[in-house]
């Protein structure tokens, strides 16, 4: 563990993302990132129609400009962002360009639960991002795990949502540098695994 401290971690991970955002070689990363999601929607567009996103905070990467291009590209693709439930789910509900947003009590803009226009759905993709990701090998399968913020509120919901719906994918967003070993941190029980970790590097599935 990292000084026996994930919270520690989480701090100098942070930092590192937001040297790392301002760095020369960050605009690279970024690319090879967005045009590895557009590979990836192409690749999965027959089981993809609805794809949750995130409102970007603390340096993470925007994905919006990408996945506005590809829901416009298409009537039926829908867009989602997550709302932060008292009892630490989260709930998705359908997301449109210039609809009004509301903060949460973490800084996070967040659709409105009540707007009548916004129906709430399960979507078919799940893109999470990443404080710090990494992986582990079970026989001839290899896992992928995500830390995030601490809170929870992906693990709680990921459960739930697959008991209902097998075929949902679950993508991290993340860069190589992020990467951790067993030395730095190890997941959980409670921890869900990610169906598959998109980095500058490309896709790694576990399918």
């Amino acid at each position: 563990m990292h000084g026996n401290s994930p919270k520690s971690l989480r701090q100098d991970l942070l930092a590192q993302r937001k040297q790392f955002a301002a760095s020369a070689g960050y605009p690279v990363a970024r690319e090879a990132i967005l045009l590895g999601l557009a590979s990836f929607l192409a690749g999965h567009d027959a089981q993809t129609h609805s794809v949750a996103l995130y409102c970007p905070i603390q340096d993470e990467l925007d994905l919006r400009p990408t996945l506005l291009a590809w829901a416009k590209s298409n009537k039926a693709r829908m867009l989602a962002l997550p709302f932060a439930r008292p009892d630490k789910h989260l709930d998705f509900y359908v997301w449109q360009e210039g609809d009004l947003l509301i903060p949460s009590r973490h800084g996070v803009a967040e659709p409105d639960p009540n707007n009548p226009r916004r129906h709430q759905i399960t979507p078919d993709c799940i893109l999470i991002p990443c404080v710090g990701w990494s992986e582990s090998r079970e026989g001839d399968r290899t896992h992928y795990w995500r830390l995030g913020y601490g809170g929870g509120y992906f693990d709680r919901t990921l459960a739930q949502l697959r008991k209902a719906k097998p075929s949902l994918l679950c993508v991290g967003i993340g860069f190589d540098w992020q990467k951790l070993d067993d030395a730095q941190w190890q997941a959980q029980t409670h921890d869900e695994p990610l169906d598959a970790m998109l980095t500058e590097s490309g896709l790694l599935i576990t399918y």
